[in-house]
């Protein structure tokens, strides 16, 4: 099944039992001000962890199926999962999903306020069965995995086959960055009005102004020092039809070429 990179407010199917709604905010906004109905909460803290041994934040295999599967989500559900922050901690959610093999995912196109205007919440926690989630371990290096490493990000440098961008601030960015790799603000993806998704229209003037090719077969390695903003990226640049979008989280600071600095920003 392909994924549904995006699903509308409109259009999100509450009576579906195929489907998991996740929020992602902390508890106390989950409870206190209340969620989309039927939707359970893993709370953005939950999944990930900078002890772990896999890259990045993320908090391993074994230990994210079972909060998956103890939050009644099968491996073969489909989890929608939204925030209040424009879907950007949803996102990391999504993509930390992809990355151990749960590929049928939607990030909800708006966040709870933009819900919150036309739609009813609820304060009721629903009742979960857990679920056995487990699978063979998943390689996060394997074919088709939405991770690169270090050498990886060098062989493609080397072919100059590769588009880097780099979603960090504008003073992290000039203060040295990956050869060549162009800056781009995840807000600027974003409408303010709706707090959903731009229209890919839009995006792509956005992605030709900065100079990023936006043939669909070229490939793109997102990196940035915040996990959420790169995976939100990678969601978006998928959802208009990009195929070939990868993330390095290796951090900079292990990287063995020079890096750039950029004086224009």
């Amino acid at each position: 099944m392909d994924t549904q990179w995006l699903v509308s407010i409109e259009d999100v199917p509450l009576d579906d039992p195929s489907v998991q709604i996740v929020d992602v905010r902390e508890a106390w906004e989950y409870d206190a001000i209340g969620h989309l109905p039927g939707a359970v909460n893993i709370p953005f803290e939950q999944f990930r962890d900078d002890a772990s041994a896999d890259p990045g934040t993320l908090p391993g295999q074994s230990v994210f199926e079972s909060l998956l599967g103890e939050s009644g989500i099968g491996p073969e559900d489909r989890i929608i999962a939204y925030d209040d922050t424009h879907g950007v901690f949803a996102a990391r959610l999504l993509l930390t999903a992809i990355a151990y093999g749960h590929t049928n995912v939607s990030l909800l196109d708006g966040d709870f306020s933009a819900w919150k205007r036309t739609r009813a919440v609820s304060n009721d926690t629903p009742e979960v069965d857990p679920v056995d989630y487990s699978r063979p371990p998943v390689g996060l290096d394997r074919d088709g995995s939405p991770l690169v490493d270090t050498e990886t990000v060098e062989s493609l440098l080397e072919s100059g086959t590769v588009t880097l961008i780099d979603t960090r601030e504008a003073h992290e960015y000039a203060a040295g960055h990956l050869p060549g790799a162009i800056r781009l603000d995840w807000m600027e993806l974003v409408d303010t009005e709706s707090r959903g998704i731009r229209p890919a229209a839009e995006i792509e003037a956005v992605l030709e102004e900065r100079g990023i090719p936006t043939d669909r077969d070229q490939p793109i390695v997102l990196y940035c020092n915040t996990a959420r903003r790169l995976s939100h990226t990678y969601v978006v640049l998928r959802s208009i039809g990009f195929e070939d979008v990868r993330v390095y989280e290796g951090s900079l600071a292990v990287w063995d070429g020079p890096l750039e600095g950029d004086t224009d920003e």
